[in-house]
Protein backbone atom coordinates (compact mmCIF):
# COMPACT_ATOMS: atom_id res chain seq x y z
CA UNK A 1 0.00 0.00 0.00
CA UNK A 2 2.71 2.74 1.10
CA UNK A 3 6.76 2.45 0.05
CA UNK A 4 8.63 4.73 0.93
CA UNK A 5 12.17 4.39 -0.70
CA UNK A 6 15.29 5.78 0.23
CA UNK A 7 14.14 9.78 1.30
CA UNK A 8 16.30 12.17 2.47
CA UNK A 9 14.19 15.19 4.27
CA UNK A 10 15.82 18.44 5.72
CA UNK A 11 15.37 20.93 7.97
CA UNK A 12 17.07 23.84 6.19
CA UNK A 13 20.64 22.61 6.17
CA UNK A 14 20.05 20.19 8.60
CA UNK A 15 19.26 16.65 7.33
CA UNK A 16 16.18 14.59 9.32
CA UNK A 17 16.32 11.47 7.69
CA UNK A 18 19.14 9.68 5.57
CA UNK A 19 17.73 7.01 3.03
CA UNK A 20 15.07 5.87 4.75
CA UNK A 21 13.03 3.14 3.57
CA UNK A 22 9.97 1.99 4.64
CA UNK A 23 6.56 -0.32 3.82
CA UNK A 24 3.36 -0.83 4.69
CA UNK A 25 1.14 -3.08 3.51
CA UNK A 26 -3.10 -2.99 2.92
CA UNK A 27 -4.32 -4.49 6.96
CA UNK A 28 -1.34 -4.02 8.65
CA UNK A 29 -0.35 -2.10 11.91
CA UNK A 30 3.21 -0.93 11.07
CA UNK A 31 5.26 0.42 13.78
CA UNK A 32 8.19 2.73 13.94
CA UNK A 33 9.67 3.43 17.35
CA UNK A 34 12.56 5.13 18.24
CA UNK A 35 13.70 7.85 20.98
CA UNK A 36 13.21 11.52 21.41
CA UNK A 37 14.51 13.56 18.28
CA UNK A 38 15.33 10.70 16.23
CA UNK A 39 12.92 11.30 13.02
CA UNK A 40 10.05 9.58 13.78
CA UNK A 41 7.36 12.59 13.34
CA UNK A 42 9.60 13.79 10.52
CA UNK A 43 9.24 10.30 8.93
CA UNK A 44 5.37 10.82 9.25
CA UNK A 45 5.05 14.59 8.46
CA UNK A 46 7.10 13.31 4.86
CA UNK A 47 4.42 10.81 3.86
CA UNK A 48 1.77 13.23 4.33
CA UNK A 49 3.02 16.48 2.69
CA UNK A 50 4.14 18.67 5.29
CA UNK A 51 7.50 18.16 4.16
CA UNK A 52 9.07 17.34 1.01
CA UNK A 53 12.21 14.73 0.17
CA UNK A 54 15.20 16.24 -1.03
CA UNK A 55 15.75 12.30 -2.79
CA UNK A 56 14.27 9.58 -2.54
CA UNK A 57 10.28 8.70 -3.69
CA UNK A 58 7.36 7.67 -1.98
CA UNK A 59 4.86 5.60 -3.48
CA UNK A 60 1.04 5.03 -2.32
CA UNK A 61 -1.28 2.52 -3.72
CA UNK A 62 0.63 2.67 -7.08
CA UNK A 63 0.75 6.70 -7.36
CA UNK A 64 4.31 8.89 -6.82
CA UNK A 65 3.04 11.57 -3.44
CA UNK A 66 6.21 12.82 -2.58
CA UNK A 67 5.99 16.36 -3.93
CA UNK A 68 1.87 16.64 -3.59
CA UNK A 69 0.59 19.02 -1.21
CA UNK A 70 -1.45 17.73 2.11
CA UNK A 71 -4.69 18.51 0.88
CA UNK A 72 -4.29 16.01 -2.71
CA UNK A 73 -2.76 13.06 0.40
CA UNK A 74 -5.64 13.11 2.65
CA UNK A 75 -7.93 12.79 -1.09
CA UNK A 76 -5.70 10.16 -2.07
CA UNK A 77 -6.57 7.90 1.51
CA UNK A 78 -3.89 9.01 3.86
CA UNK A 79 -4.64 10.93 7.46
CA UNK A 80 -2.25 11.69 9.74
CA UNK A 81 -3.19 12.75 13.39
CA UNK A 82 -0.49 14.54 14.70
CA UNK A 83 1.26 14.58 17.94
CA UNK A 84 0.32 17.46 20.21
CA UNK A 85 -3.25 16.63 18.49
CA UNK A 86 -3.32 20.16 16.28
CA UNK A 87 -7.50 20.46 17.16
CA UNK A 88 -9.26 23.89 17.15
CA UNK A 89 -9.30 24.80 20.88
CA UNK A 90 -12.27 27.18 20.10
CA UNK A 91 -14.47 25.07 17.43
CA UNK A 92 -17.13 22.44 19.36
CA UNK A 93 -16.33 18.72 19.73
CA UNK A 94 -18.76 18.30 16.45
CA UNK A 95 -17.43 20.88 14.51
CA UNK A 96 -13.58 19.41 14.90
CA UNK A 97 -15.01 15.97 13.53
CA UNK A 98 -16.71 17.90 10.36
CA UNK A 99 -13.04 20.03 9.62
CA UNK A 100 -11.71 16.14 9.48
CA UNK A 101 -14.34 15.42 6.49
CA UNK A 102 -13.64 18.47 3.53
CA UNK A 103 -12.76 16.30 0.93
CA UNK A 104 -16.32 15.56 -2.23
CA UNK A 105 -16.59 11.85 -0.85
CA UNK A 106 -15.83 11.86 2.86
CA UNK A 107 -18.06 15.14 3.07
CA UNK A 108 -21.13 12.82 1.67
CA UNK A 109 -20.78 10.15 4.24
CA UNK A 110 -19.89 12.78 7.04
CA UNK A 111 -23.49 11.64 9.27
CA UNK A 112 -22.58 8.31 8.91
CA UNK A 113 -18.93 8.83 10.05
CA UNK A 114 -19.57 10.71 12.97
CA UNK A 115 -21.75 8.15 14.11
CA UNK A 116 -19.74 5.16 13.95
CA UNK A 117 -16.63 7.23 15.73
CA UNK A 118 -19.37 7.89 18.54
CA UNK A 119 -19.79 4.31 18.75
CA UNK A 120 -15.76 4.26 19.05
CA UNK A 121 -15.76 6.87 21.32
CA UNK A 122 -19.19 7.51 22.92
CA UNK A 123 -17.90 10.15 25.07
CA UNK A 124 -17.68 12.29 22.06
CA UNK A 125 -20.90 12.13 21.51
CA UNK A 126 -22.08 13.29 25.00
CA UNK A 127 -19.39 16.34 24.72
CA UNK A 128 -20.25 16.99 21.03
CA UNK A 129 -21.20 20.63 21.71
CA UNK A 130 -18.18 21.63 24.30
CA UNK A 131 -15.19 23.28 23.23
CA UNK A 132 -12.46 21.41 22.30
CA UNK A 133 -9.95 23.15 24.14
CA UNK A 134 -11.87 22.06 27.43
CA UNK A 135 -11.23 18.38 27.17
CA UNK A 136 -9.28 16.42 28.83
CA UNK A 137 -5.95 15.13 27.29
CA UNK A 138 -7.62 11.67 26.91
CA UNK A 139 -10.55 13.35 25.54
CA UNK A 140 -8.86 15.44 22.98
CA UNK A 141 -6.67 12.70 21.87
CA UNK A 142 -9.83 10.45 20.67
CA UNK A 143 -11.19 13.45 19.07
CA UNK A 144 -7.88 14.04 17.38
CA UNK A 145 -7.99 10.03 16.22
CA UNK A 146 -11.79 10.93 15.42
CA UNK A 147 -11.04 13.89 13.63
CA UNK A 148 -8.63 11.52 11.33
CA UNK A 149 -10.73 9.55 10.36
CA UNK A 150 -13.78 11.65 9.29
CA UNK A 151 -11.87 11.59 5.66
CA UNK A 152 -12.00 8.00 5.68
CA UNK A 153 -8.68 7.07 5.17
CA UNK A 154 -6.98 3.81 3.66
CA UNK A 155 -3.86 4.26 6.24
CA UNK A 156 -4.18 6.26 8.79
CA UNK A 157 -1.16 7.87 10.35
CA UNK A 158 -0.71 8.33 14.27
CA UNK A 159 1.85 10.22 15.77
CA UNK A 160 2.46 9.13 19.52
CA UNK A 161 -1.58 8.79 20.46
CA UNK A 162 -0.22 8.23 24.06
CA UNK A 163 1.77 11.01 24.88
CA UNK A 164 1.20 12.58 28.36
CA UNK A 165 -2.03 10.43 29.09
CA UNK A 166 -2.29 8.57 32.26
CA UNK A 167 -1.96 4.67 32.08
CA UNK A 168 -5.94 3.82 31.84
CA UNK A 169 -6.09 6.05 29.08
CA UNK A 170 -3.24 4.81 27.26
CA UNK A 171 -4.94 1.13 27.49
CA UNK A 172 -8.26 2.63 26.21
CA UNK A 173 -5.98 4.37 23.00
CA UNK A 174 -4.71 1.16 22.22
CA UNK A 175 -7.41 -0.89 22.44
CA UNK A 176 -9.29 1.44 20.34
CA UNK A 177 -6.23 1.00 17.73
CA UNK A 178 -6.60 -2.83 17.84
CA UNK A 179 -10.23 -1.95 17.35
CA UNK A 180 -9.50 0.30 14.17
CA UNK A 181 -7.59 -2.69 12.87
CA UNK A 182 -9.90 -5.07 13.04
CA UNK A 183 -12.47 -2.95 11.44
CA UNK A 184 -10.26 -2.56 8.49
CA UNK A 185 -7.96 0.47 8.43
CA UNK A 186 -3.81 0.48 8.03
CA UNK A 187 -2.23 2.17 10.63
CA UNK A 188 1.53 2.96 10.25
CA UNK A 189 1.98 4.05 14.44
CA UNK A 190 4.91 6.15 15.99
CA UNK A 191 5.20 5.64 19.60
CA UNK A 192 7.86 6.10 22.19
CA UNK A 193 5.76 3.35 24.32
CA UNK A 194 7.50 0.48 22.25
CA UNK A 195 6.35 -2.54 24.04
CA UNK A 196 2.77 -0.94 23.47
CA UNK A 197 3.41 -0.73 20.06
CA UNK A 198 5.04 -3.56 19.20
CA UNK A 199 2.63 -5.37 21.09
CA UNK A 200 -0.08 -4.74 18.69
CA UNK A 201 2.27 -3.71 15.80
CA UNK A 202 2.72 -6.77 12.93
CA UNK A 203 5.82 -5.40 11.73
CA UNK A 204 8.24 -2.61 13.33
CA UNK A 205 10.62 -0.16 12.19
CA UNK A 206 13.47 0.98 14.77
CA UNK A 207 14.61 4.56 13.89
CA UNK A 208 17.61 6.29 15.12
CA UNK A 209 19.41 9.59 14.26
CA UNK A 210 17.23 10.08 10.77
CA UNK A 211 17.67 6.36 9.43
CA UNK A 212 15.80 2.81 10.03
CA UNK A 213 18.99 0.69 11.88
CA UNK A 214 16.72 -2.23 12.20
CA UNK A 215 13.08 -3.87 10.92
CA UNK A 216 11.38 -6.99 11.14
CA UNK A 217 8.37 -9.12 12.53
CA UNK A 218 7.10 -8.14 15.97
CA UNK A 219 8.36 -11.11 17.77
CA UNK A 220 11.78 -10.50 16.24
CA UNK A 221 11.96 -7.03 17.29
CA UNK A 222 10.51 -8.37 20.89
CA UNK A 223 13.66 -11.03 20.81
CA UNK A 224 16.22 -8.05 19.90
CA UNK A 225 18.85 -7.94 22.27
CA UNK A 226 19.39 -4.10 21.26
CA UNK A 227 15.83 -3.53 21.00
CA UNK A 228 14.88 -4.65 24.95
CA UNK A 229 17.92 -2.53 26.69
CA UNK A 230 17.92 0.43 24.35
CA UNK A 231 13.31 0.69 24.28
CA UNK A 232 11.85 -2.09 26.18
CA UNK A 233 13.84 -1.59 29.58
CA UNK A 234 14.85 -5.21 30.46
Amino acid sequence: MLVVNNIDVYYGDAQALRELSLSVNEGEIVTIVGSNGAGKTTTLRTISGMLHPKKGTIEFLGDRIEHLPPYKIVSKGISHVPEGRGLFPQMTVLENLKMGAYNTEAWKKKDETIKWIEKLFPILEERKDQLAGTLSGGEQQMLAIGRGLMSLPKILLLDEPSLGLAPILVLKIFETIEQLHKEGVTILLVEQNAHRALDIARRGYVIETGTITLSGEREELLDNEYVKKAYLGR
